[in-house]
């Protein structure tokens, strides 16, 4: 980054110069030349990290069955509609499993190591009280004024869901 010197005559020397050029002075003395000062930059304010609210929304959308597909690639880095499956999945597997209506909780917001990313645990809670709340680490990287759930995150998430009955795909 180049620096650039500002010159910023301080107050007493711009006195001193105008008595000593309006000839007020019996010795004529020469005017000090201005000192030259470095110029000075804020450091950027951090951004604060995001409310919980707008990393839950991101889980309520993608859970949501009304929400259609196409919709919720937007929600996921890098998502096309090869995800679209997924994301249907997705939303059926939680109602299917007793995670409908859902209740999402968002904890430990950080700043992730990749920057501007953020980390969070986030904790998906059913209506029934005998159903085990499911917490997972997740993380969301900024797009267009919102968050989306990193393609990472949610290659770890989404195949842990799947609807009742279901098979697991062998490994």
């Amino acid at each position: 980054m180049r620096r650039t010197l500002v010159a910023v005559p301080s107050a007493v020397t711009i006195l001193v110069a105008a008595f000593g050029l309006s000839g007020c002075g019996a010795d004529r003395a020469e005017p000090s030349a201005p000192r030259m000062q470095p110029a000075t930059t804020a450091a950027p304010a951090a951004a604060p990290l995001p409310a919980t609210d707008a990393l839950t929304a991101v889980l309520y959308q993608l859970a949501d069955p009304s929400v259609p597909a196409e919709q919720k690639t937007g929600l996921l880095q890098y998502g096309s509609v090869d995800d679209e499956p997924a994301l249907v999945n997705f939303g059926q597997a939680l109602a299917a499993n007793g995670y409908a209506p859902l209740t999402v909780a968002a904890t430990d917001v950080a700043w992730a190591p990749r920057p501007g990313n953020v980390t969070a645990t986030l904790t998906l809670t059913g209506s029934d009280p005998a159903l085990r709340p499911f917490t997972y680490p997740m993380e969301f990287t900024p797009f267009r004024g919102g968050w989306q759930i990193t393609r990472r995150s949610a290659e770890q998430l989404l195949p842990l869901l799947r609807p009742a009955g279901q098979p697991t795909p062998p490994r």
